[in-house]
């Protein structure tokens, strides 16, 4: 019986002392996750809060000259197209991230109010460029740019081949607004023809 209840007694101690370590343990653990955590966030908080960046001159149209252009990636404007309830913002430039944000401009084109091509490209998406092809002649484009508003009424369409690029000239001539998606709007992957929609400058 002696013998029973040493075993017992043995065992209860073990079982105190093993729970002891447990929960010594389990207390480093914790203070040692607190610390990473707290090191963790402290990186990302150094990772995500960028220095700040000078603030954007507005554009000004001095003549038909832009002054204080917009820099690569910013919105300078909304584009709206009435006749297929179109309404979506302009960024300088084009890239993937651009164009998942919006309608870029091509930047080696003319701005609004410059008197050259005017080139704008979008998604042949739902929510972007998919109605394009709806675009009839004597319709209206307007672009609200942060220095002006501009209408170009709708002179034509077609359908181009995507190297073809004297379909879609840079001029000084003569103001022209281009719009282009890929063809056909339904297209996946890549497309070898892009619908383009031609618009003259009402003045």
């Amino acid at each position: 019986m002696k013998k029973i209840f040493g075993i017992i007694k043995a065992t209860i101690y073990d079982l105190i002392v093993a729970f002891f370590f447990i929960i010594v343990i389990c207390y480093c653990a914790v203070k040692i996750g607190e610390e990473k955590f707290v090191m963790a966030t402290h990186l990302l908080q150094i990772i995500t809060i960028k220095p700040e960046e000078p603030q954007n001159i507005s554009p000004v149209l001095e003549g038909n000259v832009l002054v204080n252009y917009p820099t690569f990636g910013t919105k300078y404007a909304d584009i709206q197209i009435d006749s297929i309830n179109l309404n979506l913002p302009v960024y300088y430039g084009a890239n993937y991230t651009i164009l998942k944000s919006g309608i870029a401009h091509d930047e080696t084109s003319y701005f609004p109010g410059e008197g050259g091509s005017v080139i704008m490209a979008g998604h042949n998406f739902k929510s972007f460029f998919a109605n394009l092809p709806k675009v009839k002649v004597g319709d209206i484009i307007s672009l609200k740019t942060t220095y002006g508003t501009f209408n170009y009424e709708v002179s034509k369409t077609k359908i181009v081949n995507e190297d073809d690029v004297d379909e879609v000239p840079v001029q000084k001539d003569k103001e022209i607004l281009m719009l282009y998606t890929c063809w056909p709007i339904n297209n996946i992957g890549h497309a070898s023809q892009r619908y383009v929609v031609y618009a003259d400058i009402v003045k």
